[in-house]
């Protein structure tokens, strides 16, 4: 389980419901190269559309998402900090990130860890990121 309780790996609400009667599993065989490559391709993608309200840039691009690995069953771990601890989204942004990357199809868990080291600044950043937000 990750700091503060995020990434259970198993879904609340509406989203457990679903999951539940979806029966939704682990894969029958674990996954190829190819697809466990392809599948965190998927996760990265769907990193890319979450993004911390006070910024208009996604937290991949922010350089928020510091590991992402993928297993053989799809188990999915994401490691991600927030720009600070106090950051007002940090009881969200992290169960957002869970609930997006448990919707792809052959993920199946999530843990996301919350980390605080190394501390994010903004060289963490993309180029495109920094291009977005005026920083040169």
């Amino acid at each position: 389980m990750g700091i503060f309780g995020f990434g259970s790996g198993k879904p609340q609400g509406e989203k457990a419901e679903a999951e539940r009667e979806s029966g939704k599993q682990a894969p029958a065989q674990p996954l190829s190269e190819q697809s466990l490559r392809e599948l965190e391709e998927r996760v990265v993608q769907e990193l890319r559309t979450v993004y911390d309200p006070e910024i208009p840039v996604n937290i991949y691009e922010l350089g928020l998402v510091y590991k992402v690995n993928v297993s053989p069953t799809g188990e999915v771990l994401v490691r991600m900090t927030l720009t600070s601890p106090m950051c007002p989204v940090a009881g969200s942004l992290p169960l957002e990130v869970e609930y997006k990357v448990l919707s792809i199809s052959g993920v199946t868990s999530v843990r996301v860890e919350l980390v605080w080291d190394p501390p994010w600044n903004p060289d963490m950043m993309t180029e495109a990121a920094r291009l977005q937000l005026g920083m040169f």
